[in-house]
């Protein structure tokens, strides 16, 4: 205890201390002035330009130009650029840097996605389409040829081939029509199901079924087709005409029946009944 005593009485303590803290601080100001500002080059600033939408080689080119260093640190697919175009930089255009300064470039890749061509045949244009496009393809030229389907008979890639994304596939498409002239059957008088099935053989086809009420034929039985041609192409379509039940409808009521005790009848007007003229009691 004495000796802390000592010490915090000393009044050399104290002006030690003070010296040490005017030191200190005349060291930061120095620091801060002097030192810091020549380490850092604080006066000197460059102002970054932009390099984006050029080649690499003319963004080398200008960075030199104004003092600064660069470096690729990514390349990326962008088919908005042509290859070795910088597409993104980093610090950006304007801002204040230090001579010197590395920029950090992003450039367009040479080498772009590559994908494997799926098998579109037998698919629907629609669904071969749709296909084709999340595998990152293109459709181009679409042509048609006699087939029984409407379905994809040839691409122009085959299948499971490895090709550039965005490559363009071109699609042969049946037109649901065969190559073959058939004879449409005589299926006048037959019924409905049977009708169908004769016209299925012969490659034929039912777009349309209408209805016409007849007397004189049973209910559900061909009357006609359209068009009324003795041959069509493979794979065309009929409407045809089907007999319905014809519905008569009684055009008047008949009057009422009376019987007396004699075992006569008459038939009176339904009105008689309620008209109180016309009863005898």
């Amino acid at each position: 205890m004495g000796m802390l005593k000592y010490i915090f009485t000393n009044k050399y303590f104290y002006i030690g201390s003070l010296a040490l803290i005017v030191f200190g601080a005349a060291f930061l100001f120095v620091a801060d002035k002097l030192i810091m500002p020549y380490y850092t080059n604080y006066n000197e600033g460059i102002t970054v330009p932009d390099v984006t939408r050029i080649s690499l080689e003319e963004a080398q080119t200008l960075l030199a130009d104004y003092g600064l260093r660069f470096e690729v640190s990514d390349r990326r697919a962008n088919s908005a650029y042509p290859a070795d175009y910088v597409i993104d930089q980093s610090p950006s255009a304007s801002n204040i840097v230090k001579p010197n300064r590395k920029i950090y470039l992003t450039v367009n890749t040479e080498v772009k996605p590559q994908v494997v061509v799926p098998s579109v045949l037998d698919l629907s244009l629609r669904n071969a389409e749709i296909q084709l496009q999340n595998y990152g393809l293109k459709i181009g030229s679409r042509s048609y040829e006699s087939s029984r389907f409407k379905t994809i008979i040839r691409q122009s890639i085959p299948e499971g081939t490895t090709v550039e994304k965005g490559a363009v596939v071109d699609l042969v498409v049946g037109d649901g029509l065969g190559s073959r002239i058939v004879t449409v059957p005589n299926i006048v008088g037959l019924q409905l199901p049977e009708a169908q099935l004769k016209l299925r053989e012969a490659g034929l086809r039912v777009e349309a079924v209408q209805f016409r009420p007849t007397k004189d034929m049973a209910p559900n039985t061909v009357l006609d087709f359209n068009p009324r041609k003795e041959q069509l192409r493979e794979g065309e379509s009929l409407t045809l005409t089907i007999s319905e039940r014809f519905r008569v409808e009684e055009e008047s009521e008949g009057g009422a029946v009376i019987i007396d005790s004699t075992g006569n009848s008459s038939s009176t007007p339904p009105d008689s009944l309620n008209n109180p003229q016309n009863n005898p009691n």
